[in-house]
């Protein structure tokens, strides 16, 4: 999967706002306010960093260990690093995004959820 499928797939999700909180180079998208997918631009690797439930980052980490490992610059505990470029099927990629957009929506307070249903 390249940037533009990823970008247009983390675009997809209801609620999703793409931003520069940090820097020029560093793409973050959100759902109602909250990181879910994180991006260097500037990479010579595509990579993101995904939010992810913690029992499944140790899965995926050991399952595919030269693809996901602890999220760089992240909780290592809730966040994986994916090689966007590296073979992965575009299925579990996807998969990998919307679990994240998932895990954080779960998150969000009753009222974020309520806006979020309204949109």
């Amino acid at each position: 999967m390249n940037i533009e499928a990823f970008r247009d797939h983390c675009l997809s999700k209801k609620g999703v706002e793409e931003t520069f909180p940090f820097d020029d180079v560093t793409l973050v998208f959100k759902v109602m306010g909250k990181m879910f997918a994180l991006t260097g631009l500037d990479a010579e690797e595509f990579k993101v960093n995904l939010k992810c439930d913690p029992e499944k980052c140790i899965g995926l980490r050991e399952q595919y260990p030269d693809d996901i490992y602890p999220g760089w610059h992240m909780s290592k505990t809730h966040w994986n690093t994916v090689h966007f470029e590296n073979g992965l099927e575009t299925a579990l990629l996807k998969e990998l995004i919307d679990h994240s957009y998932d895990l954080v929506v779960s998150k969000l307070t009753k009222k974020l959820k309520a806006e979020l249903e309204q949109l």
